[in-house]
């Protein structure tokens, strides 16, 4: 199962410049599954306001062990994001990891496992967004806030607090890249006249983007319907496909998650595309020592 090719950058444009001037999108003889769908979300939700959430919820498609060198390298990954949820300053979160077998996990009744048993040729991490997405839309209450998450990624300890305190969801344009190999940290931000060649964090890491849900709105189905959609996307669309469903997200400045590169079992590695983050790690390489020290302590990296 492959990922679902990119909505081309000319129907972006002319659909977001619709929802400037019109309020609304163009239905286009072109619109894909997912936009159709968001176009419903944002017109059923029109002049609904999202009520505040009470949780977050973290979704985590595991690689299987058939499909790397090392499992235990896996493990450890996956239990330092774990880990980096546990510390968190507002404990109302809860963790789904998808994967065909179950890993080692912590004893923490809010980390859950999901079995994987679908029959898939080639990389199944999409097929295991749709279960988990499948799996939320069956066990979700109340009003909450859902953050796909990478088993190699890293939690700021205020990540949980920060995304309820913003209803509407949230996108992470700044975040921490960090070269597990050579040790070394760099900042992703936006482009800016002074840094044209910058990256937003949601380019280049997949997780960066909480948006809400609510068990008890009629449009409940709808909602995760989009979600298990967008999830199908890479992540470079969340903020197009998201404005198109009628979604405010809010722009997070502070670096909330750290991208853990060139660990050894990276899932950007077996596409053959890690290379290019590790130059961006070359080019916006955090050097201060003071920022070093608070990131360090921050994400736990020792």
């Amino acid at each position: 199962m492959s990922q679902t090719p990119a909505i081309p950058k000319k129907t972006r444009f002319l659909q977001l410049l619709a929802m400037k001037l019109l309020g609304k999108p163009l239905q286009l003889g072109t619109n894909t599954p997912v936009e159709t769908t968001a176009m419903a979300l944002c017109s059923e939700k029109q002049g609904e306001t999202w009520n505040a959430p009470d949780h977050v919820t973290f979704l985590i498609p595991l690689v299987g062990p058939d499909m790397v060198q090392d499992w235990s390298v896996v493990e450890r990954l996956l239990n330092t994001t774990v880990a980096s949820f546990a510390t968190q300053t507002n404990q109302n979160w809860r963790a789904v990891i998808c994967c065909q077998v179950a890993p080692d996990l912590p004893d923490d009744a809010r980390v859950s496992y999901l079995q994987f048993d679908r029959d898939v040729v080639g990389n199944d991490k999409w097929s295991k967004l749709s279960v988990l997405y499948e799996h939320l839309a069956g066990s979700a209450k109340g009003a909450g806030l859902c953050i796909t998450f990478d088993a190699d990624d890293i939690a700021h300890p205020e990540l949980v607090t920060t995304l309820l305190a913003n209803p509407t969801g949230s996108l992470m344009t700044h975040g921490i890249l960090h070269d597990v190999q050579r040790d070394r940290l760099a900042q992703a931000s936006p482009q800016s006249l002074f840094q044209p060649s910058a990256k937003a964090f949601w380019k280049l890491c997949g997780s960066c983007a909480a948006l809400p849900y609510d068990a008890n709105q009629d449009t409940f189905a709808l909602q995760m319907k989009f979600m298990s959609h967008l999830s199908q996307h890479e992540h470079r669309m969340v903020p197009y496909l998201s404005a198109l469903g009628g979604h405010s997200l809010i722009k997070q400045k502070r670096s909330l998650v750290l991208y853990l590169l060139n660990h050894g079992e990276n899932f950007g590695a077996r596409r053959g595309r890690v290379s290019f983050k590790t130059r961006f790690v070359d080019r916006f390489e955090i050097k201060d020592e003071t920022k070093l020290k608070v990131i360090r302590s921050h994400f736990n990296l020792g």
